[in-house]
């Protein structure tokens, strides 16, 4: 892999996570293109590169921006990563330029998205699964606090990839510095996400709380115990196959890999943004209504973080 030929990446959606995996690839020498904001794009071009400040390196990374979805057409893969709420709204302003073979490889939050993208777009549609502490530190300027692996892998029948392919797909990215695993369970894996997400996104953005501290809290730990119980039991519910091992205390010990990082939940509601918790607490309380599974501290949390956003700024 090492004298192959980048492929020609867009990013849809320039925030943390488009910005700090745009930049990686963009910092090992891909062709990336930022698709996203005025002011993002602005920034990047006054500062002369993405400002990146990570946790190995602190740097300005050279990279292309547009305001245009139009910027696609030539792209072969496509990370897409804008927030779950605007995932129909994004795809089909890519759907007129896409190129139709074109790899989308989907960064979001959730379990639903890849179906939702697939409703809009004919193109090979990959999910990836998303573990980084990263934070907009300010437009055009990106923060790493930690991890920033992926896993990746087929789910449902539409366009699987050979394993050649995804083996080909997670060399490049580990080319990049950016460690990638092929799950025969990928699906299984982004409920894990999810799991993890639903203990401590709400948390996080409510207690206005680093992770380290509520994994110093026994009275918190509790909670959480108790939200990726339910999660579990939903999952169950649904048929779908998680992963083996104690995942309540797998969830608890999220916090020591990712000790200084702040959920995305609780930076949204710093800058008075919505959240994405309809596609987190709220899809369980959701679902797990749906099947019958009683989801109350989900439900709880949910509610919670919905009265923040709602709530008038002084």
């Amino acid at each position: 892999m090492e004298n192959l030929p980048w492929p020609k990446i867009a990013v849809m959606g320039s925030g943390a996570v488009g910005c700090y995996y745009g930049g990686m690839l963009a910092r090992a020498g891909a062709d990336v293109t930022l698709i996203g904001r005025k002011h993002h794009a602005d920034a990047i071009a006054l500062n002369g590169g993405l400002k990146f400040e990570g946790v190995h390196f602190s740097e300005l990374i050279a990279l292309k921006t547009s305001t245009d979805a139009t910027a696609i057409r030539h792209a072969q893969w496509v990370l897409f990563s804008v927030k779950s709420s605007d995932t129909e709204d994004a795809a089909q302003s890519i759907a007129a330029h896409i190129n139709p073979e074109a790899l989308v490889i989907g960064l979001q939050n959730g379990v639903d998205n890849i179906d939702r993208i697939r409703a809009v777009l004919p193109n090979p549609v990959l999910p990836a699964v998303v573990y980084v502490a990263v934070a907009m530190a300010a437009p055009g300027h990106v923060r790493h606090t930690g991890r920033g692996d992926l896993v990746i892998g087929n789910m449902g029948n539409q366009r699987a990839l050979a394993s050649t392919q995804l083996e080909g797909i997670a060399a490049c990215f580990e080319r990049a510095s950016i460690p990638c695993k092929v799950s025969s369970n990928v699906e299984g894996e982004l409920w894990l996400k999810l799991l993890m997400n639903c203990a401590y996104n709400a948390i996080s953005a409510l207690g206005r709380s680093q992770y380290k501290r509520m994994a110093a809290s026994d009275e918190v730990l509790a909670i959480m115990r108790m939200a990726v119980r339910e999660v579990i039991e939903v999952a169950k519910a649904a048929g779908v196959t998680l992963p083996s091992g104690d995942l309540v205390e797998a969830a608890c010990r999220l916090a020591d890999s990712m000790p200084d990082a702040t959920s995305s939940t609780a930076q949204d509601l710093a800058r008075a943004k919505p959240t994405e918790i309809d596609h987190l607490n709220g899809y369980i309380f959701r679902r797990g209504r749906s099947l019958g599974v009683p989801t109350p501290i989900n439900q709880t949390l949910h509610a919670l973080v919905k009265l923040l956003e709602g709530s008038p700024r002084s």
